[in-house]
């Protein structure tokens, strides 16, 4: 008896220390996770205001577009104005010479003959009225080139306008691009977060590979041979993704015009059965069984694009079984509306 009582004296009661280390651990990932949410509210108060600098952005360009219509009209109102004045003072300044005329062979005639006397008289009056009208036309050609002068500078002060409009609209487009951009590399980010959750949940399959920016399922994942109804194994991987995309549904922010693609592929060889008459069918007709497929597991049909693109792009060009086989695919492609 004395002996097993010294025996369970020696034991050593290492409970305490595992729970220490335990307690410390939660500690350290509720700690972790405290950071990631402070993290992620400062990082949608950026996106905010970037999408509000947007806004103002394009509203700014609207107004200088319509500004630069309205200058343009303007200039083009003062172009046919001047060109009209130009006109008249040509026409005005021929009249004005062909009197001038008139009135100086009217003057070298009056020491010719006495027959020409009379002549001369019944002239005198007509070359007063003459004179009278020439006075009238140099009025007329000077108040003309006084329009003339100041259609000219408000012409040039259209035009510095019109440059002025041009430099801001440049800049503001220089903006609306590099905000347009930032969308784009937001896009791209979420884009290669998605595959990346996509591949981790489909695991390493052979039939179910990355081709680029797009997610590639073999044919023979979802469908039977000239078939376009999705097999339960297929509607199972599909139950996988459709949870993925939910996710990244709600973190892309609502102000990126973003779609998922799903587009059908077959082979070079020919189908003409009563359901499909050409490849062309099959090929729509199964992204139109996954895309509405994914609409029934809740993602957004403003978010799906389905597209039949029949033998005519294939990834192998040649006519081995392999190839055929490669070629027959769904293709993923996460991309701008």
């Amino acid at each position: 008896m004395a002996l097993a009582r010294r025996g369970r004296e020696r034991g050593v009661d290492y409970w305490p220390g595992f729970v220490d280390a335990l307690s410390t651990l939660i500690l350290g990932i509720v700690f972790l996770l405290s950071v990631f949410v402070i993290v992620q509210f400062f990082l949608s108060q950026e996106v905010t205001g970037k999408d509000t600098a947007l806004q103002r952005l394009n509203a700014q360009l609207a107004q200088l577009t319509e500004m630069l219509s309205l200058e343009k009209l303007g200039k083009s109102n003062l172009e046919d104005t001047l060109a009209s004045l130009r006109a008249n003072l040509a026409a005005a300044e021929g009249d004005r010479d062909r009197l001038k005329g008139l009135y100086e062979g009217l003057q070298s005639g009056s020491g010719k003959a006495n027959e020409l006397q009379g002549q001369l008289d019944s002239q005198k009056s007509l070359t007063s009225r003459a004179m009278a009208q020439v006075e009238l036309l140099n009025q007329q050609i000077a108040a003309l080139r006084r329009q003339l002068s100041a259609l000219e500078s408000a012409l040039e002060a259209s035009e510095s306008k019109d440059k002025d409009a041009q430099a801001r609209i440049a800049d503001l487009g220089q903006r609306l691009n590099l905000a347009l951009a930032q969308r784009v590399q937001e896009l791209s980010r979420f884009r290669s977060e998605f595959f990346g959750r996509l591949r981790t949940i489909l695991g390493d399959r052979p039939d179910i590979r990355v081709v680029g920016d797009r997610f590639v399922f073999q044919s023979e994942v979802f469908f039977d041979p000239g078939q376009a109804i999705l097999q339960p194994g297929g509607r199972a991987e599909l139950d996988k993704l459709a949870a993925a995309l939910i996710e990244l549904e709600k973190q892309i922010p609502k102000d990126i015009a973003w779609v998922l693609r799903v587009d059908g592929h077959t082979d070079v060889r020919p189908i003409a059965s009563s359901q499909y008459p050409s490849n062309w069918e099959l090929s729509a007709a199964r992204a139109i069984s996954v895309v509405q497929y994914l609409i029934g597991k809740g993602i957004s049909p403003q978010r799906l694009v389905a597209a039949g693109f029949g033998e005519f792009q294939p990834l192998d060009p040649g006519t081995t079984d392999e190839a055929y086989r490669r070629n027959r695919r769904i293709e993923l492609k996460l991309t701008e509306r």
